[in-house]
């Protein structure tokens, strides 16, 4: 997404639902809600990360973490990060299981592209892949993201 113009947001207009920035940051929010969330998507790549690497990541400069709530419970959550090309990459976006299938993920999506934009990028980008949940794909392009490239990764350790 090239400019803020192109957000087709959808709001939920119910006070249950809040996002919020996680600050300052607390690396085991990041943990909890990556492992709680991933284990339903294979999310691997930090599953065996110690305390120093993930406080080191939640705290790194660039890194910006967001909070979902509903009605007071944890719901989800999403990390945006300062990419090094003036962009804003959506790193992590997710609903605890609980939350899925709701219609919280439009409306957290479209929170995390205003986050995005309100940081001044150049674009706003994510990768997905077709381990994420099969309505991902559809929520992105409904909010005006685009596909930009398509390919094909192998990826160990989910069988």
């Amino acid at each position: 997404m090239y400019a803020p113009e192109q957000l087709r947001s959808k709001h939920i207009r119910d006070p249950r639902l809040q996002i919020r920035p996680v600050i300052p940051p607390r690396w085991q929010f990041n943990q909890s809600m990556y492992c709680r969330i991933g284990a339903d998507w294979s999310w691997q790549e930090k599953r065996d990360w110690d305390e120093a690497k993930w406080r080191a990541y939640a705290e790194a400069p660039g890194l910006h973490t967001f909070a979902a709530s509903w009605a007071g419970e944890p719901a989800g959550y999403f990390e945006l990060r300062e990419d090094p090309h003036g962009g804003i990459e959506i790193v992590y976006f997710g609903l605890l299981r609980a939350f899925i299938g709701k219609g919280l993920g439009g409306a957290m999506l479209s929170s995390a592209l205003e986050h995005a934009w309100r940081l001044g990028p150049d674009r706003v980008w994510v990768h997905t892949c077709t381990l994420d949940h099969p309505a991902a794909l559809a929520n992105y392009q409904a909010r005006g993201l685009r596909i930009y490239r398509t390919g094909t990764e192998t990826v160990s350790g989910n069988d």
